[in-house]
C-alpha cells in the first residue's frame, strides 16, 4: 500500500522542565527530532505544581526504592539538541486562565502545530486542545505523578493484580472520557519503582509507533472510548502491606542468588504429552515426562522424520549457568535420549525445527549473541553447520519462520530498550525470503504488538483449514510464563496486522505448576511444558 506524501507532523510537547526529562522523555524527543515524519516544533515548559497531595511517608519510600531497585542511566540523545531545539516557558501560571489560552492558541496557530504530547500530569485548556488537528495525546503513566514522586504502578503491585495497563490516549471532555489510541497491559513485579520504570520503556515505542501510523496516513485511529479516574498514591496502611511484601520478596532473592552460587535453585520445568491438536487439546489428560536434576528440559519441539517422533528441548542440568539443545525419541508416550544436537558459549533454548524441501533447519534462541542464526542439519539428529544470520546487533528470542500467502514470515520478540531489555512485550514481524535470510523486510507498523501477556512466541504457527494459529505466553502476575495463549491471526501483510485471543491454558491443568508458556505438535502428538512449584 503506497502512503501519500505529507509534510512532517508537527508536534509539540509539553514538559514540566527544560533540563530535569527523565530518561523515557529524552528518548521520545530524540525519535521525534531523528525522523523525518516529524517536526518538533516546541517544547513548552510549565512548571506547574502537583495538585495530589503525596504522602511524606510514601515520597520517601519512593524515591528510596528509585534509587536503589531501578538502573536509570543517564539518556544521551544522538539527534535532540536542547541548543537548537525551540522551547516556549509557561512559567507556573495557571493554564486556564484567559491570558494563558490566548498565548497558547496564538502559538499553535503560528507553529501550525498538529498534536501535543503532554507528559506532565495536567494538559492544555480543552479549547486550545480541541482546536488541534489531533489534540493532545498522553500516556497514563503521566497521570500518575506529582513534583517528583510517582505512583504509577502501585495500584497493581499492591493488589497483586495480574498485569499493569498502559494507555495511550487522546484527552476528552471534562467528564474524563477519552479517546484511546492504544492499550498495552504489562507483568507485575514485586518493585512497582521498577515496573513502572520499565513500562516507561516500553510506552515510548508504543507511542513512537502510533505517531508514525498517525503521520503517515493523517487519519486518528481509535479502539475505545473510556473514562479515566483520577489514581491517588498508596494509604499508609496499602503503603505497610506494599513494604512487608517488597521485603520478603527481596530476602527471597537474596536466597536465590545464593543458591545459584552454589550451584543450585534453578527453575525446574516438566514436559507433558498427549494426542490432539492445538485447537482442541486437552492438557488434563498430558502424560508428564518428569525433569531430572541432571536434565531439566523446556521449550519443546517435536519433529517427524522417517515415521518417528523426534522432541528437541532446551536441556540444563540444575545449577547449570547455560542450556543446551538436546533430543530424544518417543517410543509411545516413553521418551528415549538421544544426546546433545547443539551447545554453544552462549545459552541455548527455543530450538524451532523445520524442514524446507529436503533440508531440516534449526533456529534456536541465543539473543546473548545479538544475532539470528538458522543451522542445517548435516547428519540428523545429531550434527548441525551454520546455515545463515540475520538481525546483526539484536537481541532477537523465541523465533518463528513460517511460510503463509505464498511468502515466508519471520516472527521474533526484540526489545527496543534503554535500560530494561525485555523480551516478553514486543513482536516483531519480518517479510524474508526463506531459510537464507538475504531479504528481511520489516513490517511496517512494528512491532505489532506490545502486550506482555500476549506479544512473546510459546511455540511454532499452525495454518490448518485457512486459519492462521500463533501459540503465545501469557506472562502475568509476576510470573514469566504464567500461562498459553492461542492467537488466531486474522491479517497478516506487510501493512496490516490483527490477532485475537480464541484460548488460554493456565497452570491448573495439574496439580504443582507454577506456570506453562510453551506449545508445539505433530502427527496428532502435542507436548507442552510447566513450571513446578
Amino acid at each position: 500500500m503506497e502512503i501519500a506524501a505529507h509534510r512532517p507532523l508537527k508536534v509539540a510537547v509539553l514538559a514540566k522542565s527544560r533540563d530535569r526529562l527523565e530518561a523515557w522523555q529524552l528518548m521520545v524527543l530524540d525519535r521525534l527530532a531523528s525522523e523525518p515524519l516529524f517536526d518538533l516544533a516546541s517544547i513548552i515548559v510549565h512548571q506547574s505544581a502537583s495538585k495530589v497531595r503525596v504522602p511524606k511517608l510514601f515520597a520517601l519510600e519512593a524515591r528510596l526504592e528509585r534509587k536503589f531497585l531501578t538502573h536509570e542511566t543517564p539518556y544521551v540523545p544522538k539527534s535532540f539538541s536542547p541548543e537548537t531545539q525551540r522551547f516556549d516557558d509557561m512559567g507556573s501560571s495557571d493554564l486556564e486562565t484567559p491570558q494563558s489560552r490566548d498565548i497558547l492558541r496564538r502559538l499553535m496557530q503560528d507553529l501550525e502545530v498538529d498534536i501535543v504530547i503532554r507528559m506532565t500530569p495536567s494538559g492544555l485548556p480543552i479549547g486550545v486542545s480541541d482546536a488541534l488537528p489531533f489534540g493532545e495525546w498522553a500516556l497514563s503513566c503521566s497521570d500518575q505523578v506529582s513534583d517528583d514522586v510517582d505512583w504509577f504502578a502501585y495500584r497493581g503491585t499492591i493488589s497483586k493484580a495480574a498485569s499493569v495497563e498502559l494507555l495511550l490516549y487522546k484527552s476528552g471532555g471534562p467528564d474524563g472520557s477519552v479517546d484511546v489510541v492504544a492499550s498495552s497491559l504489562f507483568n507485575t513485579k514485586t518493585s512497582a519503582a521498577r515496573v513502572a520504570a520499565s513500562i516507561k520503556e516500553r510506552g515510548v515505542t508504543l507511542l513512537m509507533r502510533e505517531l508514525r501510523r498517525l503521520a503517515e496516513t493523517r487519519q486518528l485511529r481509535v479502539i475505545a472510548r473510556r473514562t479515566i479516574s483520577a489514581i491517588p498514591p498508596p494509604s499508609a496502611s496499602e503503603l505497610g502491606r506494599y513494604v512487608a511484601a517488597l521485603a520478603g520478596d527481596l530476602a527471597a532473592r537474596s536466597i536465590k542468588k545464593l543458591r545459584k552460587k552454589l550451584r543450585s535453585g534453578s527453575s525446574v520445568w516438566a514436559l507433558y504429552t498427549g494426542g490432539g491438536h492445538i485447537e482442541d487439546f486437552d492438557p488434563q489428560q498430558a502424560v508428564e515426562i518428569p525433569p531430572t536434576m541432571n536434565e531439566i528440559k523446556a521449550d519443546p519441539f517435536l519433529f517427524e522424520h522417517e515415521n518417528e517422533c523426534y522432541l528437541f528441548c532446551e536441556a540444563y542440568a540444575d545449577g547449570q549457568k547455560n542450556a543446551h539443545i538436546a533430543v530424544g525419541r518417543f517410543r509411545g508416550d516413553k521418551f528415549e535420549h538421544l544426546g546433545i544436537a547443539l551447545r554453544c558459549e552462549h545459552h541455548l533454548s527455543y530450538p524451532f525445527v523445520f524442514r524446507d524441501g529436503e533440508d531440516i533447519f534449526m533456529m534456536p534462541e541465543r539473543h546473548q549473541s545479538r544475532q539470528l542464526q538458522i543451522w542445517r542439519c548435516v547428519e540428523f539428529p545429531l550434527k548441525w553447520e551454520l546455515y545463515s544470520t540475520a538481525l546483526e546487533g539484536r537481541s532477537a528470542a523465541d523465533s518463528v519462520l513460517m511460510r503463509h500467502g505464498g511468502k515466508w514470515w519471520l516472527f521474533t520478540n526484540l526489545s527496543d530498550f534503554h535500560d530494561y531489555e525485555d523480551h516478553c512485550c514486543e513482536l516483531y514481524v519480518f517479510e524474508v525470503d526463506g531459510p537464507k535470510l538475504k531479504r528481511v523486510t520489516p513490517h511496517r507498523h512494528n512491532p505489532v504488538v506490545i502486550d506482555s501477556t500476549l506479544a512473546r512466541n510459546a511455540g511454532r504457527m499452525f495454518e490448518r483449514g485457512g486459519r492462521l494459529y500463533r501459540p503465545s505466553q501469557r506472562n502475568a502476575y509476576g510470573i514469566y510464563g504464567y500461562g498459553l495463549n492461542i492467537m488466531e491471526v486474522d491479517e497478516l501483510s506487510l501493512d496490516s496486522y490483527s490477532e485475537r485471543c480464541i484460548r488460554t491454558i493456565t497452570p491448573d491443568f495439574k496439580k504443582g505448576l507454577l506456570g506453562c508458556h510453551h506449545f508445539d505438535e505433530v502427527a496428532n502428538r502435542y507436548v507442552l511444558d510447566a513450571r513446578l512449584t
